[in-house]
């Protein structure tokens, strides 16, 4: 039995406190874009407001919203991050499951993994990878901005050494009722290793939901912009080449930035909050009485 001490109450309050204090600190941002986002546009542009809308007004979500290029963006982001995460998660679990075997039983897998490592420290860079998304014929499609980072090593890295400390015993019980490989891979493997899907799928959808230089590298057309590209063009780089000028005329609005800004983000935060409770649940505990 473990007696709470004086020492570690002090230090838990403290502790305690400190996160407290973190949360606040990243969360103050993002409230203040909110807020800023429903107060009106001359207190916002004068930098008037703070943690209170000033004229409270939803007009900053009503041209959002009335922006075609901002929800045909929106629209690309969506499918991108949908899609992308579900071929992302499929193919780099399946490569996993293969790797997580022992040598003797895939005599490759050694060469393999150092073959995919080697890409973490090198790739051929800028040009060469646009030479060859060129060539494919992938320029202004769907298909140049999920192809190309399909395969994360680093997620394959961490799926592989979770699926290593998956028990053998299950892996041989199926074996021995008749499965193969497949099927113990959907019905063992991908049960007992929820958690590491869950955080490794909320990496995945982070990625392609944030990314935005491939947008502006691979997209000739707005129409065919992600989200992220979309407000980088308007808001840090304000250059319209690629934009409908007449869906824009009013964006350089402090109001409409921010109402922008914060849609851009909810949905990675709604997500969150439904994989989060993944993060420290340790289904494989317990799954095999020794």
């Amino acid at each position: 039995m473990y007696h709470k001490t004086l020492s570690y109450r002090i230090f838990s309050v403290f502790n305690n406190v400190l996160l407290i204090i973190i949360s606040i600190l990243c969360l103050l941002p993002l409230y203040h874009l909110l807020m800023v986002s429903f107060s009106s546009n001359a207190p916002a542009n004068a930098g008037l407001v703070t943690f209170w809308p000033i004229g409270f007004t939803l007009e900053a979500y009503e041209k959002t919203f009335n922006n075609d290029q901002f929800l045909t963006s929106l629209g690309v982001s969506i499918k991108r991050t949908i899609l992308g995460t579900a071929l992302g998660m499929f193919i780099n679990a399946i490569a996993a499951y293969a790797l997580s075997k022992d040598a003797r039983v895939f005599r490759a897998r050694t060469g393999y993994l150092w073959y995919l490592v080697i890409t973490m420290l090198f790739n051929g860079g800028l040009i060469p990878n646009y030479i060859l998304i060129y060539k494919l014929g992938l320029m202004n499609t769907m298909w140049a901005l999920i192809l190309p980072g399909m395969v994360t090593v680093y997620n394959l890295i961490l799926l592989l050494n979770f699926f290593r400390n998956v028990p053998k015993d299950l892996e041989e019980a199926a074996f021995i009722d008749g499965a193969g490989h497949f099927r113990t891979f959907f019905m063992i493997y991908l049960p007992i290793s929820l958690p590491a899907i869950a955080t490794i799928t909320l990496f995945t959808m982070v990625g392609h939901w944030n990314a935005y230089f491939d947008g502006l590298i691979y997209m000739k057309d707005a129409e065919h912009l992600p989200l992220a590209s979309f407000m980088q063009t308007i808001i840090v780089q304000a250059d319209m080449s690629k934009i409908d000028l007449s869906a824009v005329a009013n964006q350089s609005q402090r109001t409409i930035r921010a109402s922008q800004i914060f849609i851009g983000a909810l949905p990675i935060l709604v997500v969150y909050v439904f994989l989060q409770r993944f993060f420290v649940k340790g289904i494989s505990i317990g799954a095999v009485k020794e």
